[in-house]
């Protein structure tokens, strides 16, 4: 058994293999993703004139009473930190969560001392990674008429772009319906621009 001509030879199929699968693959799957998905490849941005104004796959807190506001984000630092997304690993039940639920409740009802609706769930609970940025059309329901007010729009007005920005289930089966909040909010903006 000879060490130094096994040595070379592995030292070789090292080499090879670090080319083809830290390379030649990684080119490979990256091109093909830029190829037939350049918008989920590049992080699912969107883009109003030019600009990148956020992702499709995050939130971002907006406190503004004439938008539309998303889920409670359980992430550290700051409410939708990328970086810490994640679970928040707090019970859903017992006297903690329950003094959550009752804070985000009393926000909810501060926010629109006027609105008797029961605050949708989402709307008081985070989602599994801190970071989601949809809501349902209920939980846009229930906002509609503080954006309304807060926009000086009617609330026929408001209606239609949380029936227009809804989307559907995935496949009419997996899922439900949502709306991505940003998207919703630009929707906002472009109209009070025209």
């Amino acid at each position: 058994m000879d060490i130094g001509k096994n040595l070379k030879r592995s030292a070789l199929l090292l080499l090879v293999m670090t080319v083809l699968c830290g390379g030649v693959y990684t080119l490979a799957v990256t091109g093909v993703a830029q190829l037939f998905f350049p918008g989920q490849a590049n992080g699912s941005i969107i883009k109003e004139d030019g600009q990148a104004v956020g992702s499709e796959l995050i939130g971002q807190n907006f406190t503004d009473p004439g938008y539309f506001w998303g889920r409670p984000s359980a992430t550290s630092g700051h409410p939708y930190n990328a970086m810490s997304g994640a679970g928040s690993n707090k019970a859903v039940t017992g006297d903690e969560a329950a003094a959550r639920v009752r804070q985000w409740l009393d926000f909810w009802k501060e926010a629109d001392p006027g609105n008797t609706a029961p605050v949708p769930v989402e709307l008081v609970t985070a989602s599994g990674s801190g970071l989601d940025p949809h809501i349902s059309p209920a939980a846009a329901q229930y906002q509609a008429n503080r954006v309304a007010r807060a926009r000086g729009l009617s609330l026929d007005e408001v209606n239609k772009l949380i029936q227009t920005h809804t989307e559907g289930r995935f496949l009419w089966v997996f899922g439900e319906e949502r709306i991505n909040v940003l998207r919703l909010n630009m929707a906002l903006d472009s109209l009070a621009a025209q």
